[in-house]
């Protein structure tokens, strides 16, 4: 079994070059005082001898591990993952290395991402909460520590943490109005854990529409579940036992609203004849299923990008630090799903 290579030192070229360790620490820091000549020698040694800087015991001396911790429910969706390049993009513009944890939508799975963040002493935390958060606890430690933690889409109601968010309430409201002014009255809502404030506001403002028409509330048309294509499919299996079938779906995910679409389209049903169709998100699927489907359209990638430039200014430029929280825009976009007039 071949011996692991010994690592090359500054103490190792300095030997090979017979001049100090603190010149050659000098010359590959580009220190002023360091001669050219002695300095092009280091690091042509250095390249030559396969010398790599120790950044980790430099980042200990600095205090900083230039490190940025990313912690979101789940990377298989088309939001998410752009989320996640807006937020690259500008921590590799910052030098800065990204790591990236999914809770999987479990609040012990996040806890315990917290706690591998904070042992990997990261500079700064971008999080979007998993269904099960019901507080924001797990990540004071950060604070005390002076790490900041900004979270964006599913945000926390602790105003000591910034949030990017859109108006979930307005666009759900729009949403349901849409289906109304479609001719809909019996509008059924497939939505997440309420514990969220984002599926929270989804429901309020589904709700207010419903009052603002002149429509009766009924619990029995609120469906609460994971939104996943699998819960879509368990969605369209119990509406199909409804004794009154919906006119209207509005499920607050893509996913879930096109799986949920299919099952009934298989069962007989018409879209949107029988029932309108509309989803959130603006999934790129939405572009391609038979019939279109109406969505909600707002940036993923704009959202991660700003996430970041606030972590980011918050690390390096504390005395210029932006609003707590940044609201986003957002647009309803109509497709045949929903157009029944």
């Amino acid at each position: 079994m071949n011996k692991p290579e010994k690592e090359i030192t500054i103490y190792d070229i300095a030997k090979r070059l017979n001049i100090s360790a603190a010149t050659v620490s000098r010359g590959l820091k580009d220190r002023a005082g360091t001669n050219k000549d002695t300095k092009k020698r280091i690091l042509d040694a250095a390249l030559e001898m396969g010398y790599q800087s120790n950044s980790f015991a430099s980042n200990l001396r600095n205090k900083r591990s230039n490190i940025i911790g990313v912690i979101v429910p789940k990377l298989n969706s088309v939001f998410m993952s752009q989320a996640i390049a807006g937020i690259e993009q500008e921590v590799s513009e910052a030098n800065l290395t990204l790591i990236i944890s999914q809770s999987l939508e479990n609040v012990k799975k996040e806890i315990g991402c917290t706690e591998a963040m904070y042992s990997n002493r990261i500079d700064g935390l971008l999080v979007s909460l998993a269904y099960e958060s019901k507080d924001t606890e797990h990540f004071e430690r950060f604070t005390k520590r002076g790490t900041p933690v900004i979270f964006f889409d599913r945000i926390s109601e602790n105003k000591n943490f910034p949030g990017i968010h859109i108006d979930n309430f307005k666009a759900a409201y729009e949403v349901t109005t849409h289906l109304i002014q479609q001719g809909c009255k019996r509008i059924l809502q497939a939505t997440g854990n309420q514990l969220q404030n984002v599926y929270a506001d989804r429901f309020n403002g589904y709700r207010k529409a419903l009052t603002d028409n002149g429509l009766e509330y009924d619990p029995e048309l609120i469906m609460e579940t994971g939104l996943s294509p699998e819960d879509g499919i368990n969605i369209a299996e119990r509406i199909l036992k409804l004794k009154n079938l919906p006119d209207g779906i509005f499920a607050t995910n893509d996913q879930c609203a096109i799986a949920c679409m299919q099952v009934l389209q298989n069962a007989g049903l018409k879209i949107p004849e029988d029932i309108a169709f509309a989803g959130f998100n603006n999934d790129p699927v939405t572009s391609i299923v038979k019939p279109n489907l109406t969505t909600v359209n707002y940036k993923g990638y704009e959202m991660g990008q700003i996430a970041a430039k606030l972590l980011i200014e918050r690390l390096y430029s504390p005395e210029k630090q932006s609003p707590a929280n940044v609201l986003l825009g957002h647009e309803l976009v109509i497709r045949e799903s929903s157009l029944r007039k």
